[in-house]
């Protein structure tokens, strides 16, 4: 797989993460993007297109971002979800290592934190 084939969602309640995420990611090619504001549409939309690489922050509302994480890993156990946040960041780790996170990500999200996960994607 080419990183231009790679479709990603990004999942965030804000716009402005959003934006600047799917920036980065038309940058190194990536032009098949899907978006959700909260864990409850990114169950929905990840059931629809099953993208191959999910970024999700944890703290969001309707459905939580743990709690997106265990129901896309419930319906596609090969999903690879990448959770980001910036609050709690130890106990939050723990549970998305327990829920089955492809990785944790430090909020805000740089550049090259985004090249090595999709680097890692595309090697496994």
């Amino acid at each position: 797989m080419k990183i231009s084939d790679i479709t990603v969602m990004i999942c965030d309640d804000s716009p402005l993460v959003i934006k600047k995420t799917g920036n980065v990611l038309r940058k190194i090619g990536i032009n098949s993007i899907i978006t959700a504001s909260d864990g409850e549409e990114a169950v929905t939309q990840y059931k629809s297109s099953k993208p191959d690489l999910v970024f999700m922050d944890i703290v969001m509302p309707k459905k939580t971002g743990l709690d997106a994480l265990r129901e896309i890993r419930e319906f596609d156990p090969d999903s690879k979800v990448v959770m980001a946040s910036t609050i709690g960041t130890q106990s939050n780790l723990i549970a998305a290592i327990k829920e089955g996170a492809f990785e944790f990500l430090q909020k805000p999200i740089k550049e090259e934190d985004i090249l090595k996960v999709i680097n890692r994607m595309l090697k496994e």
